[in-house]
C-alpha cells in the first residue's frame, strides 16, 4: 500500500488536509443542517458549486471515511450520501466556526437564527443535534 508522507504531525494541520476548503465544509453542512442526501441537492446550494467540484470532494470525503453511500432504493440509480461517525464528530467544529461568523461577519438572518438556537442550548443542544445526525445517518450502516 503506497502511504502517503504527511507534511506535518501538526494538529490543525492533519485536521485542514481534510476539512480545510471551503466546499468540503459547505457539503458537510448541507447534509447536517439542510438534509441533503442527493448530488442534485448539493448542486442546488446557494454557493453554487461546480458539479466537477462537487464530484471531487464527495469522492475525498468518502475516501476519509467521513462520509458513505448507499443505493436508493426507491430509484435504484439515485446515491444517497450520509455521514459516518467520524463525519457527525465534525458537527461541533462547524458550529465553533458559525460563532466565530456570528461575531465578527454579517450573516444572512435565517442563517443566524439556525445557529443561534443550537449554540444557546449549549453542549446538551449540541449532542442532541448529533444524535439525531446519528439517527438519520447511521442506520443504514
Amino acid at each position: 500500500m503506497n502511504v502517503k508522507k504527511q507534511k506535518s504531525d501538526c494538529p490543525q494541520y492533519l485536521a485542514l488536509e481534510v476539512i480545510g476548503d471551503k466546499w468540503t465544509l459547505l457539503i458537510i453542512r448541507d447534509m447536517m443542517i439542510g438534509g441533503k442526501r442527493y448530488f442534485g441537492e448539493f448542486l442546488k446550494s446557494k454557493e453554487k458549486i461546480a458539479s466537477n467540484i462537487l464530484t471531487n470532494r464527495l469522492q475525498s470525503l468518502e475516501k476519509e471515511g467521513i462520509i458513505y453511500k448507499i443505493k436508493d432504493a426507491e430509484h435504484k440509480q439515485k446515491i444517497i450520501y450520509l455521514l459516518t461517525e467520524k463525519g457527525i464528530n465534525l458537527f461541533p467544529i462547524l458550529m465553533e466556526n458559525a460563532r466565530w461568523s456570528l461575531k465578527y461577519k454579517s450573516v444572512n438572518k435565517d442563517d443566524a437564527k439556525i445557529v443561534k438556537s443550537i449554540l444557546d442550548g449549549g453542549t446538551d443542544k449540541v449532542k442532541s443535534v448529533m444524535e439525531e445526525l446519528r439517527k438519520t445517518h447511521l442506520e443504514n450502516n
